[in-house]
């Protein structure tokens, strides 16, 4: 699930309430202390809360108690674009350093 994706589980509008924590997606939504996706006007769902999660009065195992439901997906790389061939730069200096040699020697 994209980050985009866990943004539209917010436990609003009838809507799952879905966080992330570590790359995991919980379901956190059977639990009244997320209702409307709100936890003690502290948190809200649809969020990555890794690092809320190091300053909570609870440990981590009670987040983990719910479903989980997937995982973040990583962000895509975009791979660079490679050009086949010679760029067209090359092909310019190439063509100008050309036309100076064949009017040197013309000359």
């Amino acid at each position: 699930m994209t980050r985009e994706e866990l943004a539209g589980h917010d436990g609003k509008d009838g809507h799952a309430a879905y966080i992330a924590v570590n790359g995991t997606i919980y379901d956190i939504s059977s639990s009244d202390l997320w209702k409307g996706g709100d936890h003690q006007g502290l948190h809200r769902a649809g969020h990555d809360l890794t690092e809320e999660l190091k300053a909570a009065p609870h440990v981590k195992t009670v987040i983990e108690r719910f479903p989980v439901v997937g995982k973040i997906e990583a962000a895509a790389v975009k791979k660079p674009i490679t050009i086949a061939g010679i760029p067209l730069l090359s092909i310019i200096i190439l063509a100008f350093v050309t036309l100076l040699m064949l009017a040197t020697y013309m000359i």
